[in-house]
């Protein structure tokens, strides 16, 4: 008995980090798929389950709470506040313990089962697996906004980022150290995990429809999150700021010379106002324009600087407070 206690703890730990933000209807449902999960791997690993529990105004935290006194494996902690989807998954990887972490939404679009086939690359030397969405089960513009997205961010992008993946992988205990070197108040983890190297590869999955409850990803934070992407990412807005400044410096020092030369030819030509208010209402539009780019990098040093924590924990379930890194 002793001699099979320790052959189960030597075998690997993997953590499910799992965000969660008024996913009620949808705790118990993902609970059971993980510990089916884990009954089928017994021999190849164990498992804990980590939460983050995103401030929720629901009956998700009462829930995690009686999943946790029956199930040691159930860890959790809360925000004091809403700190953000990407902020949320950040915060829960620094709390996990595995050799290897796999995050999941709650919503169980992304099938837990998928376990076994994350763990499978894992174990063959790559240290980040994530799934590519083959389909998904949305309005067809949205599906097809997601792919203009993805294709311009990675266009714009300094680093290769694989389109149609979200934030469903299974990633590496080095992944998780060399994250958390990387001090940034807005994380795009999809965008830092691609310019850490390390051996990566995909998986295609047909992705399932929300079961229960409601997305908390409207168009909005589609749009935002993009922005985040491509300001942390990539320095080309700042790069086209000055190559339009320059471009329109052109242009007006050649419009400046056709008006001279105008007025030698054509001496009686009637002045434009229109046309110098258009300009000047042109420039203007212009010059406020390259200064927000430039003021949204800006934003970021300063709160980079400022450096407020990811989140702040209000309360933690089988987690001691040695262990809380935030």
């Amino acid at each position: 008995m002793k001699r099979a206690t320790k052959a189960k703890a030597d075998l690997p730990l993997v953590s499910i980090s799992i965000p969660v933000l008024n996913e009620a209807d949808n705790i118990d449902a993902l609970y059971g798929r993980l510990t089916a999960v884990g009954k089928s791997m017994t021999d190849r690993c164990r498992l804990e389950f980590v939460f983050s529990d995103n401030s929720s105004t629901d009956d998700t935290w009462s829930l995690l709470e009686k999943l946790a006194e029956k199930d040691p494996r159930v860890r959790a902690i809360r925000f004091s506040k809403n700190v953000g989807f990407q902020r949320s998954i950040m915060a829960n990887y620094l709390h996990t313990r595995g050799d290897a972490v796999m995050q999941i939404d709650a919503d169980l679009q992304d099938p837990p089962e998928m376990l076994t086939e994350f763990f499978a690359k894992w174990r063959e030397g790559y240290d980040v697996v994530y799934g590519i969405r083959r389909r998904r089960q949305e309005a067809p513009w949205l599906n097809n906004f997601r792919r203009l997205g993805y294709w311009f961010i990675n266009a714009l992008s300094e680093h290769d980022i694989p389109r149609d993946v979200g934030d469903f992988r299974l990633v590496d205990r080095k992944v998780i150290r060399a994250l958390a070197h990387m001090k940034t108040p807005n994380p795009y983890l999809r965008g830092m995990i691609a310019s850490i190297g390390f051996r990566q590869t995909g998986i295609e999955y047909e992705r399932d429809a929300r079961v229960a409850g409601q997305s908390k990803f409207g168009l909005s934070r589609l749009v935002r999150l993009g922005l985040t992407a491509v300001l942390n990412h990539s320095s080309v807005p700042l790069r086209m700021a000055s190559i339009i400044g320059i471009a329109m410096l052109v242009v007006a020092s050649l419009g400046a010379l056709y008006f001279i030369l105008l007025k030698f030819l054509q001496p009686g030509l009637p002045q434009g106002l229109a046309s110098i208010h258009v300009l000047v209402l042109f420039g203007i539009g212009l010059q406020s324009l390259l200064l927000g780019i430039i003021g949204e990098y800006i934003l970021r040093i300063y709160l980079m600087l400022r450096s407020e924590p990811l989140a702040i924990i209000d309360r933690s379930l089988n987690i001691a407070p040695s262990e809380r890194v935030l």
